[in-house]
C-alpha cells in the first residue's frame, strides 16, 4: 500500500489540515505500516489496530502539549507512536535501542509515563489534572486517561473513580470497550458492560426523550422537587451508566469507537462539560485487518508472520519447547493426579499457555481478570480449606499484589504455591515487564520458600515440592527455551542445592535458568587448565548454607550467578550467610541485574550487555583466578 499522509504527519497538528476522508485514508495507511511490523518481528498487534481511529480523534481535538494523555496499560500505544513524529523510526520498534514498545518519555512529549501494568491511568491522569488546577488554575488543561475494558475490574481503578469526584473537574475517562482483556473478559464488570452495550434506548429513543425532559421546567417548591425526582427517575431507566453517575462521572455513551467523525464530534463536546466524564467507546480488537478480527487472542502478539492483503500466508512459529510449556505441562499433570489442585491466572491464560489446562479442568481453573491482589487472596482462601491452588502469574505482575503474599498467604502460613513466569529478563518487552525484582521482594518473608530452576528437569519436581509443603512457596522461572542438562538429577529436598561438579580453582553457584551458560563458562575455563565447581543453588530460601559456605571457605573464588536484581537477590542472600558465619567474603564476586532499569531488546543481547553470557561469566572468572585476558 503507499503512503500518501502518514509520512507527512511529523506532529498531531498537522492533523488540522485533513479533511474526514483524509483521516479515513491515513487510518488504512496507519494499519497497513502495523500489519508490515508484524512481518518483521513479533509486536502487540489486535489491540493497536483497534484504537487508531480513536487515538486519530483524540490528536485531532486535544492538543497533547498542554492537555495529558495516558494510555492505560501502554500496549495499545503504536497509533500514538505514528502520529507524534516517530513514523520514521518506526521499524525500529522492539529492537535494541529502538522505539520502546510501551510509551517512553525519552522518546517524545506526548508520553508523559512508561507504562506497562494495567489499571493505574485513571489516578495517574487524576494527579496530573489535580497538580495542573494547583499549580496553573489559570490554564484551562484537559486531562485524558484511555483504559480498556479489560483494564477497568482492577481494584485501583475504581479507586480512582471512588475520588475523582471532588478532585478535579477537568478529567476525561475513554472507556475503550472491546469486549476483551488478553483474553476474553471475564466478571461482572464485563456484564454490566454488556448491557450498556446492547441497550436499545441507545438506538435514538434516549435522545429523544433526554430532548424532551430537558425542556420540562422547574417550577416552585415542592413541584420543583418532584419534576427533578421524575426526571432523575426517567434517567435511570433510559440510562445504564447509573453507576458511573452514581459516582459522579457524566456517563456518554456507547459510542462507535471506529468513526472518526462521530469521535472528534463527541470529544469536542465532552470539552466543554465541567466535571469528570467517562465516554464509553466501543471498538473491535483487530479491527481492519479481518485474521485479528476473527482471533484477537492469537493476534495480541502474534509471531512474524506473511501477509497478502487483507490474509495470513504463513505464519512463524517457534519449535522449541519453552519454559512456560514445561510449567503448564506439569500443572496439568499435578491437577490429573490430585483433585485438590486449583490454578488462578490474572487475564493470562494464553501467555501462561493454560488453555488446555481451562479446557480439561473448568471447574478448578480461575480466571480473574487483571485483579492480582484478589487472586491471590482467593488463592488464600482456597488454601484455607483444604485445597492446594496455583498462582501462575508474570513476575511483574505479581507485584500488584505484594500486600496479599504479605498478610493473606505468608503471615498465615498457608500452603499457596505461587509460578512466576517471565523471571528475568522479558526480552523486547522492556523494563515495565522484566522480572528482576522477584527474589528481592519474596525472601525477605517469613514462612516463604523461594525456588529457581536450573533447568527444565527442575521445573515440575519443584512445583510437585511446592504443592506437597505446608506452607508458601514460590517458583520462578524465564521467559526463554527450556534446557535440560544432561545429569542424574537429584532430588529435591527442602534448602538443599545440587553440587554437578566440586572445584579446586574457583566456584560458580548458579540460582535459577543460568546454569547452563555457568556450565558452557566452566567447560572453557576447564580448556585453559582451570577446575571450577558449578552448584545448582535451586533454593534462594531457605539458602543451602552447609554448601555454600564451604565453597567459600575452600575455593579459591566463588561466583553468585543470578538473572534477578543484585540488591537484596541470592548473591546478597549468599554474603549475608557469610557475614552472619564469621566468614571473609571478600572473594565472593555476585553477577545480576544491576542497580538501574535494564531497557528492551532480545535477551540474550541483554545477558552479554550485563555480563550474564557465558563469555562474560568466563572472563570473571579469569580475572579472579589472576589469569590475564591477554594471554589467551
Amino acid at each position: 500500500m503507499k503512503h500518501e499522509i502518514l509520512p507527512s504527519i511529523e506532529s498531531p497538528d498537522d492533523l488540522d489540515k485533513l479533511s474526514l476522508p483524509k483521516l479515513e485514508l491515513l487510518a488504512s495507511e496507519m494499519r497497513d505500516v502495523l500489519c508490515s511490523l508484524v512481518a518483521c518481528r513479533s509486536a502487540h498487534f489486535a489491540s493497536n489496530l483497534g484504537v487508531v481511529e480513536l487515538c486519530i480523534a483524540l490528536h485531532s481535538v486535544f492538543d497533547f502539549r498542554k492537555d495529558r494523555l495516558i494510555w492505560d496499560t501502554g500496549h495499545q500505544i503504536y497509533p500514538h507512536k505514528l502520529l507524534t513524529g516517530r513514523f520514521p523510526q518506526f521499524g525500529t520498534m522492539r529492537t535494541k535501542g529502538g522505539l520502546m514498545g510501551y510509551p517512553n518519555p525519552t522518546e517524545s512529549e506526548y508520553d508523559l509515563f512508561m507504562t506497562g501494568h494495567a489499571g493505574s491511568s485513571i489516578s495517574t491522569a487524576l494527579g496530573l489534572a489535580s497538580g495542573d488546577d494547583l499549580l496553573r488554575p489559570e490554564e484551562d488543561r484537559q486531562s485524558v486517561a484511555v483504559i480498556g475494558d479489560g483494564a477497568f475490574p482492577s481494584g485501583i481503578v475504581f479507586e480512582a473513580l471512588n475520588n475523582a469526584r471532588r478532585q478535579c473537574d477537568k478529567l476525561l475517562v475513554v472507556l475503550n470497550d472491546n469486549q476483551m482483556s488478553i483474553c476474553p473478559r471475564v466478571g461482572g464488570v464485563a456484564d454490566y458492560l454488556d448491557r450498556l452495550r446492547i441497550n436499545p434506548m441507545y438506538t435514538g429513543l434516549k435522545d429523544e426523550v433526554a430532548k424532551i425532559l430537558s425542556k420540562v421546567p422547574l417550577l416552585g417548591d415542592p413541584t420543583e422537587r418532584f419534576l427533578v425526582q421524575l426526571k432523575e427517575a426517567a434517567k435511570a431507566g433510559l440510562s445504564g451508566g447509573m453507576m458511573f453517575e452514581d459516582m459522579g462521572f457524566r456517563y456518554i455513551g456507547p459510542i462507535d469507537g471506529h468513526n472518526i467523525g462521530l469521535l472528534r464530534k463527541y470529544l469536542k463536546m465532552v470539552r466543554r462539560i465541567e466535571g469528570p466524564v467517562l465516554l464509553h467507546v466501543v471498538t473491535e480488537k483487530g479491527h481492519g485487518f479481518k485474521p485479528a478480527e476473527a482471533d484477537p487472542v492469537l493476534f495480541h502478539a502474534p509471531p512474524q508472520f506473511e501477509r497478502r492483503e487483507d490474509q495470513v500466508v504463513a505464519m512463524k512459529k517457534s519449535s522449541s519447547r519453552a519454559y512456560t510449556h514445561v510449567a503448564s505441562e506439569a500443572i496439568a499433570e499435578q491437577m490429573r493426579g490430585n483433585p485438590k489442585v486449583t490454578v488462578l491466572t490474572a487475564a493470562m491464560c494464553q501467555g501462561n499457555k493454560l488453555e488446555k489446562v481451562r479446557e480439561e479442568f473448568p471447574d478448578r481453573f480461575f480466571d480473574t481478570g487483571i485483579c492480582e491482589s484478589h487472586a491471590v487472596a482467593f488463592a488464600a482462601g482456597q488454601a484455607k480449606v483444604g485445597m492446594r491452588p496455583i498462582v501462575d502469574i508474570y513476575s511483574t505482575f505479581l507485584q500488584r499484589s505484594y500486600d496479599q503474599i504479605f498478610q493473606e498467604a505468608a503471615l498465615q502460613n498457608l500452603p499457596v504455591t505461587f509460578m512466576l513466569d517471565r523471571g528475568g529478563l522479558a526480552g523486547p518487552d522492556g523494563p515495565t515487564h522484566h522480572g528482576v525484582f522477584d527474589f528481592g521482594y519474596l525472601r525477605v518473608f517469613p514462612n516463604m520458600v523461594v525456588m529457581a530452576p536450573g533447568d527444565a528437569q527442575d521445573l515440575p519436581a519443584m512445583l510437585d515440592f511446592a504443592l506437597k509443603h505446608e506452607g508458601p512457596c514460590a517458583v520462578r522461572y524465564p521467559k526463554a527455551t527450556a534446557v535440560e542438562i544432561d545429569r542424574k538429577v537429584a532430588p529435591i529436598e527442602l534448602g538443599r542445592s545440587e553440587v554437578l561438579h566440586w572445584g579446586t580453582d574457583g566456584c560458580l553457584i548458579a540460582c535459577g535458568a543460568l546454569l547452563p551458560r555457568c556450565l558452557e563458562a566452566a567447560r572453557r575455563l576447564s580448556d585453559q587448565g582451570l577446575d571450577i565447581g558449578i552448584i545448582n543453588a535451586r533454593f534462594l530460601k531457605p539458602l543451602d548454607t552447609e554448601v555454600i559456605l564451604r565453597a567459600i571457605q575452600e575455593c579459591d573464588f566463588v561466583v553468585t550467578v543470578e538473572e534477578a536484581a543484585l540488591a537484596g537477590g541470592f548473591g546478597s542472600a549468599v554474603v549475608e550467610a557469610a557475614a552472619d558465619a564469621g566468614i571473609d567474603a571478600s572473594r565472593v564476586r555476585r553477577l545480576g541485574i544491576p542497580d538501574h532499569y535494564v531497557e528492551h531488546g532480545e535477551r540474550d543481547e541483554l545477558l552479554a550487555d550485563l555480563g550474564l553470557d557465558a563469555s562474560s561469566i568466563e572472563t570473571t572468572c579469569r580475572q579472579l583466578a589472576g589469569v590475564s585476558i591477554e594471554s589467551r
